[in-house]
């Protein structure tokens, strides 16, 4: 064989090494900060730690370092309280949870309020108010890594379902028999699965924005911040599931709806950039029995009583009332 033809042979191979041992250290590479990402994203930092900023109020740089080195998500913090009577109940779940248990006079049941990512159970206060004027009691909780609650965990609604469960039991052993459960975001996701693994029994609930599986609403966090899904979103799922215990690629809200019989009232922002209206109309198709779709045209992932505090309003008393 000619000298230049071995050669010629000889650096191709070197290449070919050289481009696979490339691709394998970009994989790791990936790897390693899906690890970090999926970490960050399901445990919280110091409560006096500062959170990553929306990703358009980050500058290039910042959209960089975040995608890399994950979100700074600071501890939740009740930082206001009930300003009636409230009671506080410490329960034993997968994690010790707490409480605030609000009474009303001569109450017609018992909604349970379930806060979403990142948020704790003073930021319930506004909408529990408003279920106390007509005539509820209220239960406010705190999710695992939460306000009062042990840890600094969270896991988007997975691990939470049991804890939706273990405050619905509260309250049936205590001899409540007209429960309403009440999320939004993380929270709506929770009482989801509950219901579907659990079959819980309630009155009807009211949901607000859940997403329709834990890949959709990572790659949502990707698209807002202008980064390419693939293959980041699926390493960062599957990391997150493997990190807490669970095969995150089966959280799916969609499929959860299908096991929902109760009433229903699905509540939605037209301009959310976090959820698509495409799977909150799969999630309404297949919940069964009595339900009613609302959409604030313009809201976005925020809490409704921002901007529609009297429709809101309104709405919920409809759903309640027409309850059969």
């Amino acid at each position: 064989m000619p000298k230049n033809n071995r050669q010629s042979k000889t650096s191709k191979r070197k290449w070919i090494r050289r481009g696979l041992w490339t691709l394998a250290a970009i994989f790791v590479l990936m790897n390693l900060i899906a690890i970090f990402h999926s970490y960050k994203f399901t445990h919280f930092d110091n409560p006096k730690t500062e959170k990553t900023k929306s990703p358009k109020q980050l500058t290039s740089g910042q959209k960089i370092k975040t995608l890399i080195f994950g979100v700074s998500n600071p501890r939740p913090e009740n930082t206001s309280f009930p300003t009636t009577d409230y009671e506080t109940i410490k329960l034993k779940s997968n994690k010790e949870i707490e409480c605030w248990r609000i009474r009303s006079n001569e109450s017609k049941g018992t909604v349970i309020l379930f806060h979403g990512f990142g948020g704790d159970k003073s930021s319930m206060l506004d909408k529990a108010e408003i279920f106390q004027n007509l005539g509820y009691d209220t239960l406010l909780v705190d999710f695992m890594g939460s306000g009062g609650s042990e840890g600094n965990q969270t896991t988007i609604g997975f691990l939470e379902a049991e804890e939706v469960k273990t405050c619905f039991d509260y309250l049936t052993e205590n001899g409540e028999e007209n429960i309403y459960l009440f999320g939004t975001s993380m929270g709506a996701v929770a009482i989801m699965k509950s219901i579907s693994d659990n079959g819980i029994s309630t009155k009807g609930i009211i949901i607000e924005c859940p997403f329709g599986s834990m890949y959709k609403t990572v790659s949502a966090r990707f698209k807002t911040m202008n980064a390419p899904t693939f293959p980041m979103a699926e390493l960062l799922v599957f990391w997150g599931g493997i990190q807490n215990g669970f095969w995150a690629f089966g959280h799916n809200p969609t499929e959860y709806a299908k096991h929902i019989n109760c009433p229903t009232l699905l509540m939605y922002g037209a301009q959310d950039e976090k959820v698509s209206r495409q799977e909150i109309d799969e999630i309404y198709t297949n919940l069964n029995g009595q339900k009613s779709l609302k959409i604030y045209q313009n809201a976005a992932h925020e809490n409704f009583l921002n901007k529609y505090k009297n429709e809101w309003t309104d709405d919920v008393t409809q759903f309640l009332a027409a309850i059969k």
